[in-house]
C-alpha cells in the first residue's frame, strides 16, 4: 500500500517538474498574421461617428431619453433595377396574407355579396342550409369575378413596374390604390362622403382626387351595407307574403298551435326553386357592379 502511494507521489512530482521545464526548453513564439488597427471604429471603416451628439452634451432629461444613434437601415436591390430578394419577397407575401381578410372586406364587393346571401338564407328560413362555409366560398369567388378588372389594373399598373424597378414603394402603393379608388367611388353615395369629410373637417370640392383614403374607405363600407340591406329587403317581400298567407289559413282552420313557419318552409323552397332563385339573386347582384 505504501509503495503504491509513493509511486503516485513520484508521478505527480515528475509531471509538475515537466510543466515548469517545457517553456524553458521549448520556447514558443506567437506572431499575429496581420497587424490590428487599434484606431479602427467598431461600427465600421468610416471615420464618421454614429453618434448624433457628443457624449456629455445633454442639457435636459428629454435629451438623455432620445436615442443618440444615427444608424439607419436601407433595403435596395440591384440599384433599384432587378428582382426583390427571395427572403424579402416572402416577408411581403406573408404580410399581405395577414391583412388580406381586412382588405377583402373593406375594399371589395365582398360585404354586399355576403350580406345579400345571408338575407336570402334567412328569407328561406332554412337555418343552416346552405352552411356558412358554402356562403363564404360563393361570396369569395363572386368577389374575385367582380374585382377581376380592378385586380388586373393593380397588377399591370403597380406590381409589374415595381418589380421592374420603375416605381419605388410609395409610388407603387399610390398606383395600386388608384384602380381600387376608381372602383369604390361610383358605388359610394355622396352623402356618406360628405358626412365623413365633415367629421374629419376636410374640405371637399366634389372630385375623387380630393377624397383621402381614410374617408373614402368608411364611406364605401357604409354605402355597401345600405345597398345590401335594401336588396335583402326586396328578397324578403315574396317570402313574407307566403308566411302571411299560411298564417291566415291556419288561423281560419283553427290550427293555432301549429307553427306557421313549419308549413310555410316547404312552400318557400318550392317557390324559390321554381323561380330559379339562386340564378336571379346572384346574377342580378353581380349586375349591380357592371
Amino acid at each position: 500500500m505504501r509503495n503504491n502511494i509513493a509511486i503516485r507521489l513520484l508521478i505527480c512530482l515528475l509531471i509538475t517538474v515537466g510543466i515548469f521545464c517545457i517553456p524553458q526548453t521549448c520556447p514558443m513564439h506567437v506572431s499575429a498574421a496581420e497587424e490590428v488597427d487599434v484606431d479602427r471604429h467598431l461600427t465600421g471603416d468610416r471615420e464618421d461617428s454614429t453618434n448624433i451628439d457628443d457624449p456629455g452634451t445633454a442639457d435636459s432629461p428629454e435629451d438623455l431619453a432620445d436615442l443618440n444613434i444615427a444608424n439607419t437601415v436601407t433595403i435596395t436591390y440591384d440599384n433599384g433595377n432587378g428582382q426583390i430578394n427571395g427572403a424579402l419577397r416572402i416577408l411581403i407575401i406573408l404580410t399581405l396574407i395577414a391583412i388580406a381578410p381586412s382588405l377583402i372586406v373593406m375594399l371589395t364587393c365582398f360585404t354586399r355579396v355576403i350580406v345579400v346571401l345571408h338575407f336570402t338564407r334567412m328569407a328561406l328560413n332554412t337555418q343552416t342550409a346552405p352552411p356558412n362555409n358554402v356562403l363564404i366560398g360563393i361570396a369569395l369567388f363572386l368577389t374575385f369575378f367582380i374585382m377581376q378588372p380592378t385586380i388586373m389594373s393593380v397588377y399591370n399598373d403597380a406590381v409589374v413596374p415595381f418589380e421592374a424597378g420603375e416605381l419605388d414603394t410609395q409610388e407603387a402603393v399610390t398606383a395600386a390604390m388608384k384602380p381600387i379608388r376608381e372602383f369604390m367611388y361610383p358605388l359610394t353615395q355622396e352623402k356618406d362622403v360628405a358626412t365623413f369629410m365633415e367629421i374629419s373637417r376636410t374640405e371637399w370640392d366634389g372630385t375623387l382626387d380630393s377624397i383621402p383614403n381614410l374617408v373614402l374607405i368608411p364611406s364605401f363600407i357604409v354605402s355597401e351595407l345600405r345597398s345590401a340591406f335594401i336588396i335583402g329587403f326586396l328578397i324578403y317581400i315574396p317570402f313574407i307574403v307566403i308566411d302571411m298567407v299560411v298564417a291566415s289559413t291556419l288561423m281560419s282552420m283553427g290550427m293555432m298551435m301549429l307553427p306557421p313557419t313549419t308549413i310555410s318552409a316547404p312552400f318557400k323552397i318550392l317557390l324559390f326553386v321554381m323561380a330559379d332563385g339562386w340564378n336571379l339573386v346572384i346574377v342580378n347582384l353581380v349586375k349591380t357592379y357592371f
